[in-house]
């Protein structure tokens, strides 16, 4: 079964469970699920009801699509992502995203959560991306190309779309929030990096790393939508912060971190839907 294939068949599992049409799909990062939460749910899917579909295996990634409303926007929220560390092809990693463009999504809204690399970060900050590294994982686009998604060569010149990026900029500054910007490193995990990586990556220009989200919006690129992306930087990366990394710390300060990060991303989904209505971006 192809790629392009096994996609149509997702999409026609999750076509007999529910006829919903986003407007925008948010993938949701490592502890960062609950925004799921205060959505008006209109249905739930278990990725494990949609035949072939990847599954997530990561503790706090609860492993569901849930359709609803933040404020009156409808919304494809992926409660829990896939990673490519979890064993799975990367074309099953970047699956959901383009399923999600198959329903109907014109924007991809990705978070995750990050270790931070540029000194000025601190533990808790929220990153906005403005581009993404991605040398160190294998590009999605690998393979034929699915025509019936986008073009052989798609250009990369500006993955994180500039009228979203201001649009999420202006609303953190309404809403008080400090909002970083930088560039994304993502590598393929699951270990977490060593100090010498770190230090290739800050002369590379990364702000901060983590195992995911560019594969994503690589494909979302090429698919045509239009991508944003927060990062919650949970903890300084190695050989930044003195102490070892554990993923219960990231849970734990992404979970500090979630009252704001709710309020930014409800906030920039309302935004950014008036901006598509009214044709300003």
């Amino acid at each position: 079964m192809t790629p392009y294939e096994k996609l149509k068949k997702c999409y026609e599992c999750v076509r007999e469970k529910t006829d919903f049409v986003p407007q925008i799909a948010l993938v949701l990062g490592s502890g960062l699920g609950a925004f799921a939460d205060s959505m008006k749910k209109v249905c739930e899917i278990d990725y494990r009801e949609i035949e072939d579909f990847p599954i997530s295996t990561v503790e706090g990634h609860k492993g569901r699509f849930v359709f609803g409303y933040v404020d009156s926007v409808p919304v494809v929220c992926m409660q829990g992502r896939i990673h490519y560390y979890e064993g799975y092809d990367i074309s099953n990693v970047v699956l959901p995203a383009r399923l999600m463009g198959m329903m109907g999504a014109k924007v991809l809204f990705l978070t995750n959560a990050s270790g931070g690399i540029n000194k000025k970060f601190s533990a808790g900050d929220f990153m906005l991306l403005t581009d993404h590294i991605a040398t160190f994982v294998p590009n999605p686009l690998i393979g034929p190309n699915i025509d019936e998604l986008g073009t052989r060569f798609p250009d990369m010149s500006e993955v994180y779309d500039k009228k979203l990026v201001n649009i999420i900029k202006e609303t953190a500054k309404e809403n008080n929030i400090k909002l970083q910007e930088g560039v994304y490193a993502m590598l393929t995990g699951p270990s977490f990096e060593t100090p010498a990586e770190i230090r290739m990556l800050a002369k590379l220009g990364a702000d901060a790393v983590g195992m995911s989200t560019a594969v994503e919006a690589i494909a979302a690129r090429h698919a045509g939508m239009r991508v944003c992306a927060v990062s919650c930087v949970c903890n300084m990366a190695a050989g930044i912060n003195p102490t070892p990394l554990t993923h219960a710390e990231v849970q734990e300060a992404a979970d500090k971190a979630a009252p704001k990060f709710r309020k930014l991303i409800a906030r920039s989904i309302e935004e950014i839907s008036d901006a598509l209505l009214t044709g300003a971006v």
